[in-house]
């Protein structure tokens, strides 16, 4: 109990209320602040891979474009004009194909010296070309790769190549070559978050092209910083130093040796948006939990204090009326508590008139008592025999009150009465034959029938029919009443055969005036005593009136 009052202790049902609508407000606020922090690291996990796979996206692209002049390098390389050495021929030929395009071949011997140029006329003197380390990294490979990016000497521009080599002499490589700006074109942000760059790396790490916020021009090094994190074909790069709030991805061109890379900020402003929202609403939401309490508990106390104040007024012993709330139960407990009222006003009345009854019944039983002990004490020669007289009335008179106070003194049926005062004589119950129908006497006619009965079961123990076993006593009672008398009459009739001769007594005795002249004037009847030889024979004519409860 200790434990429980540090955790409950004495307050008001606003105060518990109030507590219970925070407890229960704050789990769900942790929990969907728990479900927030999982949505942003899955969205993070997720803005990481469509990051990666834009990179990619994005590679592949510029691989379909260096792809494309690969296959032109090598259809050229391969026509009639260049096998025979026409290089007029091949020049014309080249520029009225590539007329549309932005892409400008270019012949070269080993040297690098160019032999022709379709930026310019045929017979036009040329130089060598300005990247012979590229050439010179073709030469050695034997296969076809794109520069890096760089300033052209004859464009004047920011150009890269890719150059084809070949075993034949004079041209030992074909090479065609492109502004970087026009390859730029095809690098898009289209798709990307507002904010977000994209650019194509060459193996020196220097900016072939790019487009977006950055504004990064070609030639211009990238943040060496970043570069050396490139190690695998494809992933994404974040370092809050070097980016602070944004997020890289890089991919690798397969067979070339470019890099392109998508970087941008993360959104957090959604993020914080939704952290913002999720704190505003939480706050807003214990507060309205808060005040809805608080509003609960109002209604509640007030009902709680309406219905103590119908107890207290029930304590007062007035008869309350109810009261009507707006809680439903708090209405039952109410009706409850009137109800209880008007029954507690019986009952005290009850009460009183049983209490009345009781004094009356004890001063009717007393002076039976008295008039009992009075007559018996005429008859008895001694003290003791006194005294078993006396004792064996008062049993009799005590089976008849024990019987009414069971029933709250509201009548006995006869049948019961019958049966209880015979019970003190359970070895001769089998002799005696009972018939009537049954009814319920009146609580006087319960006392004054049962001394009767216990008067003449006595009697016939002692001297009668039930003395001995062959003994038989028939009692029954029934309707008698005349056709020219308005009241109902019932005799009773105890009639006993089989016992010893009966010889009528000398004197009469105490037991010979209550079942005789006690019972007439009780029952306002007759009563007929027989001493026959045969048996004693008691009749009892009396109206059902004095007898039967209403």
């Amino acid at each position: 109990m200790k434990i429980l009052a540090l955790f409950f202790p004495k307050a008001s049902i606003g105060t518990y209320l109030v507590a219970m609508a925070v407890a229960i407000a704050l789990p769900i606020f942790a929990f969907v602040t728990l479900l927030l922090l999982q949505l942003e690291d899955n969205q993070r996990s997720t803005l990481r891979r469509e990051t990666a796979q834009d990179a990619l996206a994005l590679s592949r692209i510029i691989d379909r474009q260096l792809q494309d002049m690969a296959t032109t390098l090598r259809l050229l390389s391969s026509s009639p004009e260049l096998e025979n050495g026409n290089l007029a021929a091949f020049h014309e030929r080249t520029e009225t194909a590539l007329r549309d395009n932005t892409l400008f071949v270019i012949a070269v011997d080993r040297n690098g010296q160019q032999l022709l140029n379709t930026r310019r006329a045929f017979d036009t003197p040329l130089g060598k070309i300005a990247n012979i380390t590229a050439l010179q990294s073709v030469m050695t490979s034997g296969r076809i790769e794109a520069s890096d990016v760089f300033r052209g000497r004859i464009s004047g521009d920011w150009v890269y190549n890719v150059t084809l080599p070949r075993t034949n002499d004079p041209v030992a490589a074909l090479i065609i070559t492109q502004d970087a700006k026009d390859l730029s074109k095809l690098v898009t942000t289209e798709g990307l978050a507002p904010g977000w760059s994209a650019a194509v790396i060459d193996q020196s790490g220097h900016v072939v092209a790019a487009t977006g916020p950055a504004n990064l021009e070609p030639g211009t090094p990238f943040d060496p910083r970043i570069l050396p994190a490139f190690t695998a074909p494809r992933g994404v790069f974040q370092d809050e130093a070097i980016l602070p709030h944004m997020l890289l991805g890089y991919a690798r061109i397969p067979g070339w040796s470019w890099k392109t890379v998508i970087w941008g900020p993360i959104a957090q402003a959604s993020i914080l948006s939704t952290w913002r929202f999720l704190i505003i609403g939480g706050v807003a939401l214990v507060l309205v939990a808060v005040l809805a309490a608080y509003a609960v508990a109002r209604q509640v106390r007030t009902t709680i204090r309406d219905i103590a104040e119908m107890a207290n007024r029930m304590g007062e012993g007035h008869i309350v009326s109810p009261v009507e709330t707006s809680v439903i139960e708090a209405n039952q407990v109410a009706i409850a508590l009137s109800n209880a009222s008007f029954d507690r006003s019986q009952t005290e009345d009850r009460l009183r008139f049983v209490m009345h009854e009781l004094v009356h019944r004890t001063k009717n039983l007393l002076t039976l008592a008295q008039a009992m002990m009075r007559q018996l004490a005429k008859q008895a020669d001694s003290v003791e025999t006194f005294q078993a007289a006396v004792a064996d009335r008062l049993e009799g008179l005590v089976r008849s009150i024990e019987l009414l106070t069971s029933e709250q003194w509201g009548g006995v049926s006869l049948r019961r009465v019958v049966d209880i005062h015979l019970q003190a004589f359970p070895q001769s119950r089998e002799q005696i034959d009972i018939t009537g129908e049954d009814f319920v006497l009146k609580p006087d006619a319960v006392q004054n029938l049962g001394l009767a009965l216990h008067e003449l079961a006595t009697n016939s123990v002692k001297y009668g029919a039930l003395s001995v076993p062959q003994g038989r006593v028939r009692f029954e009672w029934r309707d008698v009443t005349e056709e020219d008398k308005p009241d109902a009459l019932l005799r009773f009739t105890w009639e006993e055969r089989g016992g010893p001769p009966v010889v009528e007594p000398s004197r009469s005795g105490f037991g010979t005036t209550v079942i005789k002249a006690h019972a007439a004037s009780a029952f306002r009847g007759t009563v007929q005593v027989d001493f026959r030889p045969e048996g004693l024979l008691w009749v009892l004519t009396a109206q059902r009136a004095t007898l039967q409860r209403e």
